[in-house]
């Protein structure tokens, strides 16, 4: 029908073509922090490649064997799978891959070589030296960004240890000591400088000495460090223990004498992982290399707290007590299924009321909370006064939260910080308001995930090299299509999702499971099996017009109703239709819906495709006769473009 609205648009036709938006369909990788092609090392997994695998998930990630372990998988929120049933278990068959071929192995060759020099500064020889505070997560992955492409890096840690929360937070029935030793030694092959036990803002030590020294840019990643006070009455009281500097001490060894009673406050992770810890050990015979956890977001730094004092000397009894309810407890559902499997007593829905006792912790007074945020969901507690209960303890461990710990930094360095107490910085390139030092991971986030850290870090890195260099980084996508022939696994469409095992103990067990790991790897055939429910976001349905004879056959196998051919004269009938014809292919809307029915539907149709009920089944290619339907693989990286010229966000 020449002339007719839609005759020179109906070609291009097909399916949405903005890059952004094909890259937004592979949720588990826009859902990374790093952008780690989760799809892509589950998809070798599934196929038995298991080296390319490791590959792809070591690329973008320095602490990729760790995250196999401990990660809160902000990937497996974003699964696609999970709107149709459960998540795809990504962290787990990441941490399959790690142990064949990563850090795990005891080698570093191949950590090396797969990392993406794509996302890294141009490499070079450069003469500038960078200094680090601090051997956290940010603070690491800094050094392991800048090291690479070529800067002689330094990293100062205040502790004994490197490491920070990874090593003086995870507990070690979670995360083995060996594998965060593995981990941050390939970083520190690169060339990187350490040293322990030299805290900066001392004398000889401040950033102006350090500057004195031959430094020229600054990274402080020193997270935090202390934990919030709690104003009730009896806080005071001998027996009342500030959560993190618990953890440190425990973790560093100390004798910590807490009896054989102990209430941890706070509802999250690391509430749970201290209750745990001291649940396993009943001696006070703690070890440098014990651990806490560092995915601390928000609240879940109680959790730590909690699981760390069950393990100490003497413990019999732990209890949790926490604010919200059971349903609304920020801790994994596993920790809190884990936690009770092994004896903790839980009790939710309670806040803290007063720490009772003379001289010295005797009990804890708690108060029914109603609820836990308004109803514009800003935290404000409210509480039944009429319930009460005293639990009998000798020890009283506040999680609550934490807050940053800046007393080196001082006011003629010129770092500013914001009302909540953390380091001031430009977004986006985490420059502080000195120009020379930048600031990343939880000392500028508050608590975030360990991997939302190591994206902290390789921002910061970025920002150092345009500083250093007078340069200007931007991060660009380059992608393409390919034909995509691949054949679901059988009654993948059914799978569960499978755990790993748990091997959490009993609590009879307790005294003789100190060490043991409470997470195993999956077996081989679950790994693959498990791998095998992705459901390909990667892969497309391409759509061709001219192909297609009105069959319908599409439309009659999809198992997820989520493909509709309708005439013409729908699109005029509907506003959001005539929206996109107008805004993607220049139709006034006015032109179709001043056509007569018969003459639109005469003319053509149109494929409706709704892409958030698309399983990537390619049941609709295998029917269609014409091949009006395909499958397609949209193949898409990121890589950074480096050009000459002051980035505009710096000062110099």
């Amino acid at each position: 029908m020449s002339g007719h609205p839609l005759s020179s648009a109906y070609e291009r036709l097909r399916i949405p073509d903005e890059e952004r938006y094909w890259v937004e369909q592979v949720k588990c990788r826009v859902g990374c922090p790093v952008f780690t092609d989760a799809c892509g090392y589950v998809t070798a997994v599934a196929e038995g490649r298991d080296l390319d695998a490791y590959a792809i998930a070591r690329a973008t990630n320095p602490f990729v064997s760790i995250c196999g372990r401990i990660c809160g998988a902000p990937c497996e929120r974003a699964c696609r799978r999970g709107s149709v049933d459960a998540a795809v278990s990504i962290r787990a068959i990441k941490r399959w891959a790690c142990e064949l071929h990563g850090n795990d192995t005891g080698s570093h060759e191949l950590y090396h070589r797969f990392a993406d020099t794509r996302m890294l500064p141009p490499r070079g020889d450069y003469p500038e030296k960078i200094a680090v505070v601090g051997s956290g997560v940010a603070g690491l992955t800094v050094a392991h960004d800048l090291a690479r492409a070529g800067y002689r890096v330094t990293v100062f840690e205040a502790g004994p240890v490197p490491g920070g929360m990874m090593t003086l937070g995870v507990p070690l029935y979670r995360l083995p000591r060996e594998l965060v030793k593995a981990e941050i030694d390939a970083i520190l092959s690169l060339g990187i400088e350490l040293h322990l036990n030299a805290p900066v803002g001392v004398p000889g030590r401040t950033l102006e000495d350090l500057r004195a020294q031959g430094f020229n840019a600054f990274f402080l990643g020193a997270g935090l460090q202390g934990s919030r006070a709690v104003n009730i009455p009896g806080a005071k009281l001998p027996g009342v223990v500030n959560g993190i500097e618990f953890l440190k001490l425990a973790n560093l060894g100390e004798k910590i004498d807490i009896g054989p009673r102990v209430v941890v406050v706070g509802g999250g992770n690391v509430a749970f992982d201290v209750a745990r810890t001291a649940l396993r050990q009943t001696e006070g015979t703690g070890d440098v290399d014990e651990a806490a956890e560092q995915e601390l977001e928000g609240l879940r730094i109680t959790a730590d707290v909690a699981r760390t004092a069950a393990r100490r000397a003497g413990v019999r009894e732990v209890h949790v007590v926490c604010l919200e309810s059971r349903e609304e407890m920020p801790a994994d559902a596993i920790e809190i299924d884990e936690g009770l499997h092994e004896g903790l007593a839980l009790h939710p829905s309670f806040g803290p009321r007063a720490v009772l006792g003379d001289g010295k912790v005797e009990g804890f007074e708690v108060v029914r909370c109603l609820s836990v945020f308004d109803s514009e969901r800003r935290f404000h507690p409210q509480f039944d006064d009429a319930v009460r209960e005293t639990i009998p303890c000798d020890t009283v461990i506040f999680a609550i939260g934490q807050q940053a710990q800046l007393n080196f930094l001082r006011p003629e360095d010129g770092v500013e910080l914001t009302d909540r107490g953390l380091i001031k910085v430009d977004p986006d390139t985490l420059q502080t308001t000195r120009p020379d030092v930048f600031a990343g991971g939880d000392v500028v986030l508050g608590p975030r995930l360990f991997i939302d850290a190591i994206a902290s870090g390789q921002v910061a890195a970025r920002g150092i090299h345009d500083y250093l260099r007078r340069t200007t980084t931007t991060v660009a996508l380059r992608s393409r299509w390919e034909p995509a022939v691949y054949t679901m696994a059988q009654d993948w469409e059914i799978a569960a999702r499978g755990l790993p095992p748990s091997r959490a103990p009993r609590p009879d067990e307790i005294a003789t499971a100190a060490d043991r790991l409470v997470e195993e790897n999956f077996p081989e055939a679950e790994a693959r099996h498990q791998a095998a429910r992705c459901l390909r976001c990667d892969v497309q349905t391409w759509f061709e017009g001219n192909f297609c004879i009105a069959c319908n056959g599409c439309v009659d196998v999809c198992p997820s109703d989520c493909l509709h051919l309708v005439g013409l004269s729908q699109v005029a009938k509907d506003q959001r239709l005539l929206a996109l014809a107008e805004t993607s292919l220049g139709i006034d809307p006015r032109e179709l819906q001043d056509c007569p029915q018969e003459e639109l539907d005469a003319y053509g149709g149109v494929m409706l495709k709704d892409e958030t009920a698309c399983i990537r089944c390619s049941m609709c290619a295998t029917r269609c006769p014409t091949h009006a339907f395909t499958m397609r693989r949209f193949v898409f990286h990121r890589e950074l473009e480096v050009v000459a010229g002051a980035n505009p966000r710096l000062r110099t």
